[in-house]
């Protein structure tokens, strides 16, 4: 495989579409170059990469947005070779998510390549509904769009999530949840007061991702969570898309339990990486 890297988002989306509507492990890729294309990531310039195979085919795409992990569709073969150009275009890559052959491909290029070491940060699963389920018990309340007044809390939930998930971007709580209410992707239940909060993506080739999903302590275990992924599943579904997905920390039994309850399956396992250098 040839890997070309570029700093052009609207090439690489030309070049990446049909790959990223064949593959369901693509959507979360897709999902970020949309926001990548709509200019939330402003700031910083995304390195972004493909690789074409024999007969001109694209087979693989990644992308990194800092301060995220590089984020990469499955890749059969050529990590080596990958890592190699990537490192040429981001130097200061530290992670790297993807199903867990290829994110693990990755990591040991980069460890020959750098002398680093790699350690898993988390693992997740990738879970597919196609069918609602009601939930075995129903909270109270109901599933509403988040309103404007609403941010400075919304902000602070995205926070704690970030920092309770143990992932990168708690420093960018505002602008992902600005970006998510300007797209009417992000949703509250309410219950008397807004007591979880729910994110949709848009729709790609049929699949809207739902995520993140979070609930405050003092409110856990009442079935806000899994009614409100309910509810945002079925109006995904009623909107127009043929699937829903979501990914779930494996080392959190009661999300993986509540979800399936609703009707999602688990169809792939998924790691993020941190790499870290030597002396870093």
């Amino acid at each position: 495989m040839r890997f070309v890297v570029t700093r052009d988002p609207a090439e690489f989306a030309a070049r990446t579409e049909l790959l990223f509507s064949q593959r369901i492990e693509c959507n979360l890729l897709a999902t970020v170059l949309m926001s990548v294309l709509d200019g939330r990531y402003a700031d910083s310039t995304p390195v972004l990469a493909y690789g074409v195979g024999d007969r001109g085919e694209v087979r693989f795409g990644a992308l990194r947005t800092q301060p995220w992990p590089l984020l990469a569709s499955p890749l059969d073969s050529s990590a080596t070779e990958f890592v190699e150009l990537w490192l040429q275009a981001d130097p200061g890559v530290d992670s790297v998510n993807s199903v867990r052959q290829t994110a693990r491909a990755i990591a040991a290029a980069w460890q020959r390549q750098t002398g680093g070491t790699a350690r898993r940060r988390m693992s997740e699963a990738m879970h597919i509904l196609e069918e609602v389920l009601d939930p075995p018990r129903p909270a109270r309340g109901e599933l509403r769009l988040a309103d404007p007044a609403e941010r400075p809390l919304l902000v602070d939930w995205m926070r704690d999530f970030v920092t309770e998930a143990g992932l990168t971007g708690a420093a960018q709580a505002e602008a992902l949840i600005d970006s998510r209410m300007r797209r009417q992707g992000l949703l509250v239940w309410d219950d008397g007061q807004p007591v979880s909060m729910v994110g949709v993506t848009p729709e790609v080739a049929g699949v809207v991702r739902i995520g993140p999903v979070y609930t405050p302590l003092p409110q856990r275990r009442r079935g806000y969570a899994s009614s409100a992924v309910a509810a945002a599943s079925r109006h995904a579904l009623a909107d127009g898309a043929e699937r829903c997905m979501l990914f779930t920390d494996l080392d959190n039994p009661t999300s993986n339990k509540i979800y399936a309850e609703v009707g999602y399956r688990r169809t792939g396992d998924w790691e993020e990486i941190a790499l870290e250098r030597a002396g870093g």
